[in-house]
């Protein structure tokens, strides 16, 4: 039998719930502990898995219990939660984005190296096995070297119930922080090659939900390749119908049925409090575990339209395979269908923290990532090219 990594959550809102059903299904996964300011997300937590529960998250840090911690806590509390984990010597998983600026990213890569514990930043959309294949594919050399990168996702983001700073680009909120770093990922994933520069322009539309809703950027490579990314989370058009509609999640949507349900649904919020209550319950404590268990026929996760331009097809990832398309003919390369929802992320803690295996998506991985999310918004305001500095 393989033995169980014991891990602690700190934070059991809307991020724990999409990776619960991984946790819940992979053996490899021990949930011995969590954090959270609501009692009754800590009593649920409890009576589930029969786990230890603390309202402060130092105590977390502090059981012997527990070997790693999931940071899955509000963006603007990563820095504290990383550095209290690894003072007391917890190996590290932290949700993107890692952090809001670039000296608090170094600080906790500097915590994790001092405490010589294991720091990965995840989960993001680069994990999902289409994307791993997609990267074996281009290293496989049968293509050609990568030469550009195009990334487009349209969403409901921007209306589905948010707490104020979430609407708050100053607090980490805004498309740009909790988005950009899934598409960033991939297209660094792909591109293999350091990033150098990136031009951008971001839309603030709706003076009700004032914050970036999407964002349009040019990335630059060393190497002479480059990127398009583009994403809007206006509730308008839906790019899962690139997809075939099959959700975010590896779900098969209603497309007819879910038009429009983001905004509808949250008309009935008369106020802030009503607002933060709606996105309470759409995190784990009202409802249990069942309530976030994953369906069946799932397919991958995605994060919507990618297509690598090598020089002699261009690969495209979907939920169930990758697409060639090369020079004489197209062809699926199909993967099977997932026995677990984002496995891949257990795959690479579970290897890190009980192998010592280098993790791909580790502390300098994040910096680089959220460098890149920064320069999307310095770019914009300035009106200027961006050069990069912290990329790997």
């Amino acid at each position: 039998m393989t033995e169980p990594l014991k891990l602690g959550v700190i934070g059991l809102g809307r991020a724990f719930t999409l990776m619960l059903p991984t946790f819940t299904a992979d053996p490899r996964i021990a949930l011995v502990a969590a954090s959270d300011p609501r009692s009754d997300a800590r009593a649920r937590f409890a009576e589930e898995f029969g786990a230890k529960v603390f309202e402060d998250a130092e105590a977390l840090c502090a059981d012997p219990d527990v070997t790693a911690v999931y940071i899955a806590s509000p963006h603007q509390f990563h820095v504290a939660h990383v550095k209290c984990a690894a003072m007391h010597g917890k190996h590290v998983l932290v949700e993107k984005p890692m952090a809001l600026s670039t000296q608090d990213c170094r600080e906790m890569i500097a915590a994790a190296h001092e405490a010589n514990i294991k720091l990965l930043v995840g989960h993001s959309h680069s994990f999902d096995l289409p994307y791993l294949r997609t990267r074996a594919m281009i290293r496989s050399g049968a293509y050609g070297r990568v030469r550009m990168i195009t990334a487009l996702n349209f969403t409901d983001f921007l209306y589905r119930p948010r707490r104020p700073e979430e609407l708050d680009t100053s607090q980490g909120g805004g498309v740009v922080f909790s988005q950009a770093a899934h598409q960033v990922d991939i297209v660094r994933l792909l591109a293999e090659a350091k990033a150098t520069s990136i031009r951008a322009f971001t839309g603030n539309w709706d003076a009700a939900r004032n914050t970036e809703g999407a964002y349009s950027a040019q990335i630059r490579f060393e190497d002479g390749s480059f990127a398009s990314l583009t994403y809007s989370g206006y509730a308008h058009f839906d790019s899962d119908e690139f997809m075939g509609w099959s959700g975010e999640l590896g779900q098969q949507r209603d497309a007819d049925g879910s038009y429009g349900h983001a905004r509808r649904a949250l008309q009935k919020a008369t106020s802030v409090t009503e607002e933060i209550a709606m996105k309470n319950a759409r995190a784990y404590g009202i409802a249990g575990r069942d309530a976030f268990r994953a369906g069946d026929n799932l397919a991958h996760n995605h994060f919507g339209l990618v297509v690598a331009s090598c020089e002699r097809a261009d690969l495209r990832p979907l939920p169930h395979g990758v697409m060639v398309y090369g020079d004489e003919a197209r062809h699926l390369e199909e993967l099977p269908p997932p026995k677990i929802p984002r496995a891949e992320v257990v795959d690479e803690l579970y290897d890190a923290v009980m192998s010592g295996t280098p993790p791909l998506h580790s502390g300098e991985w994040g910096l680089s990532t959220l460098e890149i999310c920064l320069a999307i918004l310095e770019s914009a305001k300035t009106g200027r090219e961006v050069e990069l500095r912290w990329q790997i």
